[in-house]
């Protein structure tokens, strides 16, 4: 355990770096606006906005590990002409929703407002994420992989829609469960999938990732990194009193790799800041060596042949842009548009564009008829048939 910490110490002082930009808006806001009044501000944050408040029929599922998992259907609204069909209609298509790393199905707030009744959707909190609960596996030591994140992702759509067409959306760690889905159900892929959304993923090389940082000693800060985490994750306590401490930096981070602009909502801003202080430190630091390792590109040739959007931002420091140009390379005939002036969270971020996105990939799959209305002013550049131009409505 020493050895670990003392091995926190020197990466404390190598990935500080990242902290910098953030440190120095918290500094002039320290000086500027007391502790006790950016308390206040935090607080009226969460009681003016409902960010994260959308409920829909919950139920749970096993994985295979017995882990529980959450999930919620917001069910289609069937018009009055359907219902008065005397033969068995055909099972409407459902879309699923994976949300990514240290978020919850909350994140998919705005679209899940904009969907409620035009199309039967599930929403479903990864293991160890949101209400879900914390992995049995990992309790057990076995390290968290994206194929098993795969196989839960097959218990949730068997418990909510054991037929009928699939559209799977997912973001970022939710994107690669998608892809550790197709890898071990490629025929039911074949057999159900009529659509997939890819938003701020990746297909692998992760481990390239440089996080905005200079790349000179990101290679030794990676080896120490894994190690780093579970020290930190054995102390929890201690580091969950921590994250507290400094709440106005983790915020100023969170805000730094999450959006990609200057204009975004406080409230907006303070929602996902709630949603990833919520998951734990060891939670953390259970699924960061997943992703070091993830490679699925190969897996994504179960989608060749179906409406696919990718969609990415240009200033996420997460899963860079090139990652998401790196899936369109791998199946051509997808749409991938680039959000401009947009970080990782682009579902929170550009709410509206990527909600037109994601209804117009419905209305390709035969889903819903038309895309939804959503008022949208496109921040993006894309290809593969969009005609969405920056700065323009459509």
């Amino acid at each position: 355990m020493s050895e670990n910490w003392r091995r926190a110490g020197w990466a404390g002082a190598a990935i500080g770096v990242i902290a910098a930009g953030a440190a120095a808006g918290v500094a002039v806001e320290r000086i500027t606006v007391g502790r006790g009044m950016r308390r206040k501000a935090r607080l009226a944050l969460d009681a003016a906005g409902d960010y994260g408040s959308l409920r829909g029929t919950e139920g749970t599922c096993r994985a295979e590990d017995a882990t529980e998992l959450h999930y919620e259907v917001d069910e289609l609204v069937e018009d009055g002409k359907r219902r008065r069909l005397r033969r068995k209609p055909e099972p409407r298509a459902t879309v699923v929703f994976c949300h990514g790393y240290c978020l919850s199905q909350d994140s998919w707030h705005f679209q899940r407002a904009a969907l409620r009744g035009v199309v039967r959707a599930v929403y479903w909190d990864q293991r160890s994420h949101g209400r879900s609960a914390r992995g049995l596996a990992q309790a057990d030591g076995e390290p968290l992989t994206i194929e098993q994140l795969g196989r839960d992702l097959k218990a949730v759509v068997d418990a909510t829609a054991p037929e009928g067409p699939l559209i799977l959306v997912g973001h970022s760690m939710g994107g690669m469960t998608i892809m550790g889905f197709a890898e071990q159900y490629p025929d039911l892929v074949r057999d159900r999938v009529v659509g997939v959304a890819l938003v701020g993923t990746s297909g692998g090389r992760l481990d390239e990732v440089t996080y905005g940082l200079p790349a000179v000693g990101m290679g030794a800060v990676r080896r120490i990194l894994p190690g780093v985490l579970k020290a930190l994750g054995s102390q929890v306590e201690l580091v969950e009193k921590g994250r507290r401490a400094t709440a106005d930096l983790f915020a100023g981070m969170i805000k730094m790799y999450s959006f990609g602009s200057r204009d975004v909502d406080p409230g907006v801003a303070r929602f996902a800041e709630r949603l990833i202080e919520a998951t734990p430190i060891d939670v953390v630091a259970e699924f960061y060596p997943a992703f070091q390792t993830h490679d699925k590109s190969a897996a994504l040739q179960q989608f060749a042949g179906i409406p696919v959007t990718v969609v990415a931002g240009d200033k996420d420091m997460i899963t860079p842009p090139g990652h998401s140009e790196a899936i369109k390379d791998l199946l051509p005939a997808a749409e991938l548009v680039v959000l401009e002036s947009t970080g990782h969270l682009m579902m929170l971020e550009r709410p509206e564009t990527v909600t037109r996105l994601l209804t117009e990939l419905l209305a390709r799959t035969g889903a819903v008829a038309v895309p939804v209305a959503t008022n949208v002013g496109v921040h993006g550049r894309s290809t593969a048939g969009s005609t969405a131009q920056p700065g323009t409505g459509s």
